[in-house]
């Protein structure tokens, strides 16, 4: 398998996503992280982004709703490494209308290697993790390469 090296700067770029019934939860969590949250770029989906805005007063880029397409935006930022980091509280116990958009966008996290929190533990130990401020080179599987190696 071949890699590739991929540069994240000190100031990262923050997906914020949570599903109705763990807004609160995310709301919390940002409140509590505020200080930290404020040395980087935060981006959110719709309600989220809103939400974060109102009630935290930090400033986010916000895309559109979840179920209106903001979940594949952040997908194509992530792709486009404009994202280094998605914090993505989901609800494990609600059935989604855009479920393969929820797949979808963790597969893409995978696939670009970004840190990924899908509850507040998680959240909690990427935070207050020492490689938050400071650049970082995570490795891609080299996709093409591999490719063009099976397809020969």
């Amino acid at each position: 398998m071949v890699y590739r090296k991929m540069k994240m700067a000190t100031k990262k770029n923050i997906a914020l996503i949570a599903h109705d019934n763990r807004k609160q939860d995310l709301l919390e969590w940002v409140k509590y992280n505020k200080g930290s949250l404020e040395k980087h770029n935060l981006f959110a989906t719709g309600t989220t982004g809103l939400l974060v805005n109102k009630e935290v007063g930090i400033e986010v880029t916000r895309f559109k709703s979840g179920p209106l397409g903001g979940d594949q935006q952040v997908g194509a930022k992530i792709a486009d490494n404009a994202i280094d980091f998605l914090i993505f509280l989901w609800d494990p116990m609600e059935p989604h209308p855009h479920d393969p958009d929820v797949k979808a966008l963790l597969r893409l996290s995978v696939v670009w290697n970004i840190p990924v929190a899908c509850n507040r533990a998680t959240a909690d130990f990427l935070i207050s993790s020492p490689l938050m401020n400071e650049e970082y080179e995570r490795l891609l599987v080299d996709y093409e390469s591999f490719r063009n190696e099976v397809l020969g």
